[in-house]
């Protein structure tokens, strides 16, 4: 256990000590200020906008910031074992006493918080420009609302980093991994009305339509698609292991 804990933090600093690591977040920070003003400045529905938590609510949600936490979230973790490959500091990695398994999950576990570290930045954002514009409180009900938009939309995000870290496991290019998650993204809100679909990955992720326009498909339920994204998160990360496990290192 505290080798897997060292592990995650070595895992941490090596993400946080890039000069590229802080670009996302403040990309998102500003994205989420200007998306507030240029809403509270020429949006017509203002007036619904009574507190900070109806703006919240709307916003954490793969339709809102949501999903530009998915995109620069995959910018920010594309690269984990990619570039390992890429520097040749890989072999570094294996020499120690740890395992392939073991280093794989630490770099998973890391992908994991920074992704919601995005989502808590993108809150934190839209909670102090949104109280700004529309003014802050809210009842109880409504925070519980708040807060279950910001864990539909970090699992929306973390589906698409979870299937870009296996792409970057299995190609070792950090230009692939995030070509294939960002374009994965595009096909969310594409919806094909036959029974086979509603076990794809896509119609899935997005849970926060359970709360506006109902089933993507008929017979799905939010139980159901968590059922389907597990499923595919095991599968995209069960691949990776596997690759990553048995890959020779030049």
């Amino acid at each position: 256990m505290r080798n897997m804990t060292r592990l995650i933090q070595n895992e941490w600093l090596k993400l946080t000590k890039k000069r590229s690591f802080w670009i996302p977040p403040l990309m998102l920070a500003v994205i989420g200020a200007g998306v507030t003003f240029m809403l509270y400045k020429f949006s017509t529905n203002v007036a619904e906008m009574d507190s900070v938590t109806v703006y919240l609510a709307g916003m954490l949600n793969a339709s809102g910031l949501g999903q530009f936490v998915a995109i620069l979230s995959i910018i920010g973790t594309a690269g984990m074992i990619a570039q390992e490959y890429a520097q040749g500091t890989i072999k570094f990695l294996l020499i120690r006493s740890r395992s392939r398994g073991q280093i794989f999950v630490s770099k998973y576990i890391v992908a994991v918080f920074y992704t919601l570290m995005m989502t808590l930045i993108a809150g934190a954002a839209l909670y102090v420009s949104g109280g700004i514009a529309f003014g802050f409180g809210g009842t109880a009900a409504e925070w519980l609302n708040v807060l279950q938009q910001g864990a539909y939309g970090f699992v929306y995000a973390l589906v698409y980093v979870t299937l870009t870290f296996m792409v970057g496991a299995l190609t070792r290019s950090t230009g692939v991994a995030i070509g294939i998650g960002l374009a994965s993204t595009m096909f969310s809100g594409i919806v094909i009305f036959r029974e086979f679909y509603k076990y794809v990955l896509f119609p899935n992720a997005d849970l926060s339509v359970y709360g506006t326009m109902g089933p993507p498909i008929p017979g799905m339920t939010v139980g159901f698609s968590l059922i389907v994204l597990a499923a595919y998160m095991a599968l995209f990360i069960a691949a990776g292991y596997t690759v990553f496990r048995r890959r020779d290192v030049a």
